[in-house]
């Protein structure tokens, strides 16, 4: 499998997937000014959506929206997710498109230069209220409970990117965060992306 990235985007919630299930991937890192990747390939050609996660399979086909490509490393590697179907998974399911409805497309606003502070300010407000719904529901080690799932790494994305705009966040999210920064999959999709902790 191929992943089409940029360093610290969404998109390192499905590279977290990939290193976290011990798949084997490559990389191929996208320059949104040129529209070129690494490999010398046009994004555009790529997906018409110009935007990134893109996994291209093994097949050739390629799959864009983190919520289902992060469904299918977990069907794919059997790892990372509840048996599909079980009620188990519906809660997984429930979270992956809260995530990326909620937080974030919440966080577009904060990315576009053309916004005012005071906007920005309003948008950030909404995350908080957004980050402590999730405060209140974390109950274990994980989103899910104690098993690391493809919807930790997402979350994950998303509380890097609230310490980089200035969205807080409570305690219980902290202490989430700094355990699964310090997974080795979590790690090494960092390092992999030039990016720290």
């Amino acid at each position: 499998m191929k992943l089409y990235y940029a360093p610290g985007a969404c998109s390192l919630a499905t590279h977290i997937a990939l290193s976290e299930s011990g798949s084997d991937y490559s990389l191929d890192k996208v320059d949104f000014k040129s529209r070129q990747t690494e490999s010398g390939a046009d994004f555009n050609a790529v997906t018409a959506k110009g935007k990134v996660p893109v996994l291209e399979m093994d097949d050739g086909e390629r799959l864009t929206e983190n919520a289902v490509i992060l469904g299918y490393v977990a069907d794919k590697t059997g790892k990372l997710a509840p048996k599909p179907a079980s009620s188990e998974r519906l809660r997984l399911q429930e979270w992956l498109n809260y995530i990326a409805t909620e937080l974030h497309k919440g966080f577009s606003p904060l990315f576009n230069k053309a916004l005012s502070d005071d906007a920005k300010q309003v948008f950030r407000t909404n995350l908080v209220k957004q980050f402590n719904y999730v405060e209140g529901k974390l109950g274990g080690d994980y989103l899910t409970g104690s098993a690391f799932t493809v919807a930790d790494g997402y979350l994950f994305t998303m509380l890097r990117w609230a310490k980089a705009t200035g969205v807080e966040f409570g305690p219980k999210l902290a202490a989430y965060f700094d355990r699964v920064a310090a997974r080795a999959g979590v790690k090494r999709a960092l390092k992999e992306e030039g990016l720290n902790g």
